[in-house]
């Protein structure tokens, strides 16, 4: 099989790059503000010696230079290669000024090898060096990041390919990685700031008054001015669906913005692989790539049962390794939009550097709707609280059961500390099917994969019935941007414990109006149907507005762990608990 780590592409003018939607540059290692867009090929290194040093530098991705966060010198930070089996030594120097961070995201390592600063170490200490040493037991596409305050979405984080060592499942010609960020060249403290300020400050898509009249004439002035005023009394948006759009984020695939065309090659008939890797911040792509057909190969680099659709998502951390067979002699475009339609990622497949194929029109921004947030008909208990802190009285909205697909839907109950002054609402019922594609992919005349569409090769590591379960809402309060599990903030709670060896069940419940990708360090995730069987491995799990999923776990590594919401900002406004792994009898305290 032939790897590919990055064609080159044409450059182009000051002028007409930044004319073009989502324009970008990406320069390594210049201290100007160069009038012609450069990319650099990214370095990729394979063995099982390396030495990666975190540094800053000077970038640009949108014609305006600033600091970015950089692994030898670039962004992404380099590929690294592995084979499975291999014990790998990764020497990793800080040349920055503050502590950083480097965590192998999806990989099982022992806990003093994860990476995450105040929980598993300390953290690499200004011009300090921190060796990461681990047998690597998996394969399959993973990636790396700071898990050090906002160094990730300053663009240190970067791609894991691990071979298998019997050779892939899947025969491919050649291969990529794709991988999907988002640069912004404000300060992410600034962003994180604004949005404690004003949650909705980066949410341009709000609806207007030709909204309105075009609601008007669909539905009638009743029920229009009845839905307008139901959202306003929530002191909600149906169109809030992430907290940072394109308006401040330029989407980058590979390090490279849209208007420089990241473009890999291919030859007529070639099977290509395509390891796609959400890298970003805070955003969540829709990926599709017009006239070819996707085949799913892996989820989270492991090995799926193959299942063809024409789109899937993929949120923040989780992987996808999909295969493509061009066959006609021609460019196709990579397009990977945001969930909010604000923007894109675009890349391009073809038989020659150069060449670009059309760029489709961004789909219409999606609406949230009554049942996405889990309102119901007649709500009682819970709800009522959370009617009393939005003077909304649910049980008058006449709202019918979730229209997920065929996915059922069950009633909700809300621990004591979802009631207070950081949540500011909680859903009546939840939809229990894995074959909800997302909030704006239902019916848009496109195959969309879904969870239920996954199965996992092999099936589950551990076939131990669970022997308990730990149910955890996500919660939070949009005004105030608070984010937590069950009401908690990361500051107010006990860390989760596991006895080593048990095998348990967690439940995730979202109170919220925003999809969360939720993601356990150092343990599998197995996904299960409604019914408990087991339905796909993975290592962050996507759970969407007024979902309950549920997945087993096994609790076989010892130490102390990382479990958070992979959105940064929510991560770092208190989404995040910590789960201590101890052998039974040993626990200290906390909860259970």
């Amino acid at each position: 099989m032939k790897f590919d780590s990055q064609s080159s592409r044409p450059q182009l003018s000051r002028r007409r790059f930044l004319a073009s939607a989502g324009a970008g540059l990406f320069v390594v290692g210049a201290s100007r503000n160069l009038s012609i867009a450069q990319s650099a090929p990214q370095s990729v290194l394979s063995g099982t010696n390396f030495n990666l040093e975190i540094g800053e530098m000077p970038v640009n991705f949108t014609g305006n230079t600033r600091v970015g966060t950089v692994v030898n010198g670039q962004i992404p930070a380099p590929l690294l290669r592995w084979r499975e089996g291999d014990t790998v030594t990764l020497r990793v120097s800080n040349r920055m000024s503050m502590r950083s961070s480097i965590h192998w995201h999806g990989l099982i390592v022992p806990a003093d090898m994860d990476g995450v600063p105040g929980v598993s170490f300390e953290g690499i200490p200004s011009g300090g060096t921190y060796v990461y040493r681990f047998k690597v037991n998996q394969y399959g596409t993973y990636w790396y990041h700071a898990h050090s305050r906002f160094q990730e979405q300053t663009g240190l984080y970067g791609p894991i390919v691990i071979e298998r060592r019997g050779g892939e499942r899947q025969h491919s010609d050649r291969e990529y990685v794709v991988m999907l960020s988002d640069w912004t060249d404000t300060d992410p403290e600034r962003i994180f700031t604004t949005l404690k300020k004003q949650s909705e400050y980066f949410n341009f898509g709000k609806r207007t008054i030709g909204d309105f009249l075009a609601d008007v004439r669909k539905h009638g002035l009743g029920q229009t001015v009845a839905d307008r005023r139901m959202w306003g009394q929530m002191r909600m948006n149906p169109t809030d669906l992430i907290d940072v759009s394109g308006f401040a984020y330029t989407y980058l695939m590979n390090g490279v913005a849209p208007a420089n065309n990241w473009t890999g090659v291919f030859n007529r008939g070639e099977r290509v692989r395509l390891r796609f890797i959400n890298g970003s911040a805070m955003s969540i792509f829709d990926v599709r790539i017009p006239g070819l057909k996707l085949t799913v190969v892996a989820a989270d680099g492991q090995d799926v049962e193959p299942v063809t659709v024409e789109e899937f998502r993929i949120a923040t951390a989780e992987t996808y390794d999909v295969i493509v067979e061009p066959k006609d002699d021609r460019a196709y475009t990579i397009f990977a939009q945001s969930i909010d339609r604000s923007g894109y990622a675009r890349g391009t497949l073809a038989p020659r550097s150069g060449m670009a194929a059309e760029i489709p029109p961004l789909d219409l921004r999606p609406l949230l709707t009554m049942s996405d947030m889990g309102m119901s008909h007649g709500s009682h208990g819970a709800s009522d609280a959370t009617a009393h802190r939005s003077g909304v009285d649910h049980a008058a909205m006449g709202h019918g059961p979730m229209g997920h697909g065929t996915s059922a839907t069950t009633p909700l109950r809300h621990a004591p500390t979802e009631h207070g002054p950081t949540v500011d609402m909680l859903a009546d019922e939840a939809s229990t099917g894995l074959n909800h594609p997302g909030v704006g992919l239902r019916d848009n005349g496109r195959r969309v994969l879904s969870y239920a569409d996954l199965h996992t090769v092999g099936g589950p590591i551990d076939r131990r019935e669970p022997g308990r379960e730990i149910e955890l809402h996500l919660t939070g309060h949009m005004e105030r941007f608070v984010w937590s599990f069950d009401g908690r903030k990361f500051s107010e709670a006990e860390p989760l414990q596991f006895s080593l060896g048990e095998r348990l069940r967690i439940t995730l419940v979202n109170d919220t109006m925003m999809t969360h990708p939720i993601h356990l360090h150092g343990m599998w995730s197995e996904v299960e149907t409604p019914k408990g069987e087991f339905q796909v491995r993975k290592h962050t799990v996507m759970v969407n507005p007024a979902q309950r999923i549920s997945y087993a776990v096994t609790a076989d590594a010892i130490g102390r762990w990382a479990y958070h919401c992979h959105l940064l900002y929510h991560m770092e406004a208190g989404m995040f608990r910590e789960v201590e792994v101890a052998p039974a009898g040993s626990h200290g305290g906390g909860h259970t």
